[in-house]
């Protein structure tokens, strides 16, 4: 069973209540259908919402969602969407959506998405922004209807080239008091004729959506829509783009709020990705006379794109995702000269030669049978960072070690380098013996570029297959495994003793 999922929230200001609505696309074709009446079919889900804080559960609801009922089952070819609406309190939540199929016996799925509400009281805010499936005028009040219409929501970020309009809806909140303190109050004289303060005409804003480029933040020309509103504790904000002319890409919608001196009070952004192959970008072509015009193989170039991803942002690795898994090789020549121009406007050229150097050695020393030398950890960290200033290369490591006895474990390396002035053992209480260590590299940076001088970095082969996995690291925002050492040596060395190893770590080598 596949369903889309996704959701929006809202605010109430005149009951100071935040509230969530959840969507759920369901695609029939993956459901099971079950005959419930002679040439008669439907499915049917199990569906549970939990929201939680820490341990406590702050809403639930467990309940079956039926399809529509099909007279054969060749007409499974649609899909049908649930949406729920719940009030809720302003805080930080884990929400968890469990499904299953009620047809079979297949387990249940779940995902969980964080979810931050924070709608202040008396402060001007935006709702979500929702993307529309289709909007009606409502002839009866349903789940979907709002300030007189039916809005159906649209549940994907993906919008194919069926799709010629944008349709979009949005609510402005608590912009009346924008307006209200002591500067823009109206004032009346006797005869009801105004002669101080802001016109009600004058209490108004601009409500302007667009579309603009994910990666560039440039606007889209053309693809803009403005209104003129007048303030209201909830201004509904419902507008539609004609997208048919926007090629292939990743791209924002962009909702802003201004005030008349043109001043930006409020702005939210929802991404989204346009599928257009009908229609090519004025600028693509222009990319085959630069040094990315020169790989015209697409295997390389999607070589060449995945192995950006450690430099690269999540949204530069989206929209790589998106285009390695289609033939579109002017989009992929187009992303990877702008990628590098972003960085050196001066000489992408230069910085893209420099890390292909890096491509092409973890491709040479870290590739194994079906694995790619980039998307091993070794090769991640140097393309990442670089080539190590230093690597200690062991394969069949053994130590002399003091071990540490049943009733007494060996000193940590902080403590010995406390020497005792009494010249005493320092090893009491500890035996000798020898401590075998799995194959391992050790590599030190002198200096990162994002951190503090003399990172290590050590990997191993745990089952001596030639697979090396990063270990542990002093590296900010890398693992960290207090037991590495222990796993290392196959537990030959006690909780809290420093080994060799261990002691080459904290050297660096």
């Amino acid at each position: 069973m596949q369903a889309l999922f996704s959701y929006s929230t809202f605010f109430l200001p005149e009951k100071q209540q935040p509230y969530i609505e959840t969507y759920l696309q369901f695609d029939a074709w993956t459901m099971h259908f079950d005959e419930v009446a002679p040439g008669s079919y439907r499915a049917a889900a199990e569906v549970t919402i939990v929201l939680s804080q820490q341990d406590s559960v702050c809403y639930a609801k467990k309940y079956d969602l039926s399809s529509p009922t099909v007279a054969s089952l060749d007409q499974l070819d649609f899909s049908f969407l649930d949406v729920q609406r719940f009030s809720v309190r302003n805080g930080i939540y884990d929400m968890s959506i469990s499904l299953r199929d009620k047809g079979t016996d297949a387990p249940e799925s779940m995902v969980t998405e964080k979810l931050v509400i924070n709608f202040p009281k008396r402060q001007q805010d935006l709702s979500s922004v929702m993307l529309l499936a289709s909007v009606k005028p409502t002839e009866k009040e349903n789940i979907l209807s709002r300030g007189g219409y039916d809005m159906e929501p649209y549940v994907s970020d993906f919008v194919p080239e069926q799709v010629k309009q944008l349709n979009f809806y949005y609510e402005i909140y608590n912009m009346d008091l924008y307006f209200a303190d002591e500067v823009h109050k109206i004032y009346y004289d006797k005869d009801n004729n105004v002669y101080g303060g802001r016109t009600p005409g004058e209490d108004a804003v601009l409500a302007m959506t667009y579309v603009e480029e994910l990666e560039t933040g440039r606007r889209v020309e053309g693809m803009k829509v403005m209104s003129r509103k007048t303030t209201a504790r909830t201004m509904p904000v419902l507008g539609s783009l004609d997208i048919s002319a926007l090629p292939s890409g990743n791209y924002n919608l962009v909702c802003e709020v201004r005030d008349r001196d043109n001043h930006l009070l409020l702005y939210r952004r929802l991404p989204f990705y346009r599928s257009n192959p009908g229609v090519k970008g004025p600028e693509v072509s222009e990319y085959a006379t630069t040094f990315a015009g020169r790989y015209t193989d697409e295997d390389q170039l999607n070589l060449y794109l995945d192995g950006l991803y450690p430099i690269a942002s999540d949204a530069e690795n989206n929209i790589v995702k998106d285009l390695v898994r289609r033939p579109a090789l002017e989009e992929k020549q187009a992303f990877l000269y702008t990628f590098w121009q972003r960085r050196n406007a001066l000489d992408p050229e230069g910085e893209w030669l420099k890390y292909k150097e890096r491509i092409d050695y973890v491709q040479e020393h870290f590739s194994y049978p079906r694995t790619r030398g980039i998307v091993t950890d070794r090769g991640r960290v140097y393309l990442q960072y670089g080539p190590p200033d230093f690597i200690r290369d062991e394969k069949n490591y053994v130590s002399a070690n003091r071990i540490g006895s049943n009733n007494e474990q060996a000193p940590s390396t902080m403590q010995l380098g406390n020497s005792q002035r009494d010249g005493s053992p320092m090893y009491q209480g500890t035996s000798q013996g020898h401590v075998f260590y799995l194959p391992y590299q050790l590599w030190r940076y002198n200096k990162l570029a994002t951190d503090d001088p003399n990172r290590v970095f050590l990997f191993w082969d745990e089952h001596r297959s030639g697979y090396y996995t990063l270990l542990n690291s002093n590296a900010r925002g890398e693992v960290q495994d207090p037991g590495w050492e222990r796993r290392l040596c196959r537990q030959q060395l006690n909780e809290g003793v420093v080994g060799e190893v261990g002691e080459q770590f904290n050297r660096g080598y």
